[in-house]
Order: structure tokens, then C-alpha cells, then sequence
């Protein structure tokens, strides 16, 4: 039996197995490796989407209970690495080995949406469920607090024409963060 839902805004029907955990029906059934398998036990969050906006851990979250749900993955963030998050990480220069880093972005990008100004413990809650083998948490930290001022600033017109950066801009800024384009 097919199971529907919405994948970063677009319907998606899969038939699957009804308890297939949805990471593996991101990964393999729909080719979105974005979203890692780290632990499958829901306690490293390299795994987490967003699921009607909540992070969730989708390594133990069966399909059958996100049918009719909205989904998101790091790779329905934004297209274009424009979400004030991907940005913060960029120019803070968060990731080390990266392979978590997909799971930190969208708790994260939950946190902010509930709130736009968390202090430090406030981030060290909603982020202690996500594991960084190279410890950057001081990085992570720093990076929440960047985008929550960018998420700020950008209540406010920041050019004149309005205009937002081109994927070249961002490109730059990675390869300038010292990551690669």
C-alpha cells in the first residue's frame, strides 16, 4: 500500500514496507542522502528532519506515521545554502569532518523558528541531542547565534533592490569559509 506525504514541498508517494524507517525511505528509496545514518538508535541526530516543522529523528520514525505529513530534509532547507543557518555555518565555519552536520543545520533551523533570539542554554538544549565526533560545539553555538542575527537582520531591507545573493556569492563565501564549492 502506498504511503503519501510531502517531501520539501512537493507530494511524494512511496510503497514501502509500513514500519521502513523514513531515513531509509529518504536515502534509498528516494536518493535524498542528505539526511545520515549515524547511530539508528535516535541518539547521535545525524538523522534529523523536520516533520510538520519539529526535528525529529528519522532513523526510528516509521513511514506509516508521517503519512499526510510534511517533511523536511537538509536538502528541502533551501535551495541554494540561503537559509541564515547554512549561511551561519558557512562563515562561522562550523563543520570538521561534516558527516553530522546535516542533523545540527536542522535542529538548529527548528530551534530558530521557535525562537528567534535562544540564549546559550536555550542552545545547549535543543541542541544536546545531536553528537559531533570533532566537537565544534563552540562552533555550533557560535553559528546559531550568527543566524539568529541574520534570520533578524533580514526582517529589515538589507539592499535597497531587495536583491539576495546568487548561488556565485554563496559559492565564494564556502570557498572563502575554507570549505569546498
Amino acid at each position: 500500500m502506498a504511503i503519501q506525504l510531502t517531501i520539501n514541498g512537493k507530494p511524494q508517494s512511496v510503497d514501502v514496507p509500513p514500519n521502513m524507517p523514513l531515513l531509509w525511505v529518504l536515502r534509498d528509496t528516494l536518493g535524498m542522502t542528505g539526511t545520515k545514518f549515524g547511530c539508528g538508535m535516535a541518539l547521535c541526530g545525524a538523522c534529523t528532519v523536520h516533520i510538520d516543522g519539529e526535528a525529529t529523528r528519522s532513523c526510528i520514525t516509521p513511514i506509516s506515521s508521517v503519512a499526510g505529513k510534511k517533511v523536511t530534509t537538509i536538502e528541502g532547507l533551501s535551495p541554494n545554502r540561503s537559509h541564515p543557518v547554512q549561511r551561519a555555518w558557512i562563515e562561522v565555519d562550523v563543520p570538521q569532518c561534516g558527516y553530522c552536520q546535516s542533523g545540527q543545520i536542522m535542529s538548529a533551523a527548528a530551534l530558530l523558528a521557535k525562537n528567534a533570539k535562544p540564549s546559550n542554554s536555550e542552545i545547549d538544549e535543543a541542541m544536546k541531542g545531536n553528537i559531533c565526533r570533532c566537537g565544534t560545539y563552540q562552533r555550533i553555538r557560535e553559528a546559531v547565534h550568527r543566524a539568529a542575527a541574520m534570520h533578524a537582520a533580514s526582517a529589515k531591507p538589507a539592499r535597497l533592490d531587495g536583491a539576495l545573493p546568487t548561488d556565485d556569492a554563496l559559492d565564494k563565501q564556502l570557498v572563502e569559509a575554507g570549505g569546498a564549492a
